[in-house]
């Protein structure tokens, strides 16, 4: 698979679906599934929204919690079934259970019926750069590639990470590193995955300067996508402040 099917190499969108979908794929060329972190809707319901979708339009998604969050998180109450008390320890940090591996497996399943392009683990804070950590992350990323073929693999690491580690860790494993720019310094790698939450909390609103900032960026294979309050009016300026720039150097 090619990182993109379309003629651009900078994708612009939102996390998750700020509007109808139909007018959402006239709008933008690219989407981030939200509720395949929560828990995974029906295949068929992922089947449809790509054949709704139009050609060449790019599917990415969030990885089941199950595999990345313990049980303490919150997030776990969207959870269609709770977890029992007594099988807690088996599930989040990236751990060789079989819970883990059955949500891997879910996860793959959403991921193919979207064909989606990337495949996004986020990491909680609580998710620490320990020993068995980095043992877990390794040995689960390595069983991961074997499965996926070509849909590429990204990494949004909380928490204390060292970006020494973190770099060497997403070069060991072939993972793409997922960061807010603004946040942390964007990495010098064939292809970039950013994930703009806001500047200071997800109510911000992108200055067209900022943006202009981002644009230069997003040069060259770039997934750049919203995930604040103002997501869709950002994502769409920031579609114009690419063009323009992009007709300028031309």
């Amino acid at each position: 698979m090619h990182w993109h099917d379309g003629k651009s190499d900078l994708l612009v969108g939102c996390c998750g679906f700020p509007m109808a979908m139909d007018r959402y794929f006239a709008r933008f060329p690219i989407v981030e599934v939200q509720q395949t972190f929560y828990q995974p809707p029906r295949i068929e319901t992922l089947r449809k929204w790509r054949e709704e979708a139009p050609e060449g339009f790019a599917f990415t998604m969030k990885a089941w919690q199950l595999i990345t969050h313990e049980p303490a998180s919150p997030t776990y109450r969207r959870l269609k079934e709770p977890v029992p008390p007594e099988m807690e320890e088996r599930y989040g940090s990236f751990r060789p259970t079989e819970e883990v591996s059955a949500a891997w497996r879910a996860t793959l399943a959403a991921a193919r019926a979207l064909k989606a392009k990337v495949i996004v683990f986020q990491s909680p804070s609580s998710f620490t750069p320990t020993r068995e950590h980095q043992t877990n992350l390794h040995a689960f990323i390595e069983r991961a590639k074997e499965d996926c073929g070509d849909i590429l693999l990204g990494w949004e690491p909380r928490g204390e990470w060292g970006r020494e580690l973190v770099l060497q860790l997403c070069t060991e494993l072939g993972l793409l590193l997922v960061v807010d720019p603004f946040r942390t310094p964007p990495p010098r790698m064939d292809i970039r995955y950013f994930r703009l939450h806001g500047i200071g909390g997800y109510h911000y609103r992108y200055e067209d300067e900022e943006l202009e900032v981002l644009a230069e960026w997003s040069a060259g294979k770039t997934f750049c996508l919203f995930n604040n309050t103002n997501m869709a009016e950002d994502a769409a300026r920031f579609l114009e402040i690419a063009a323009r720039r992009v007709s300028t150097v031309s």
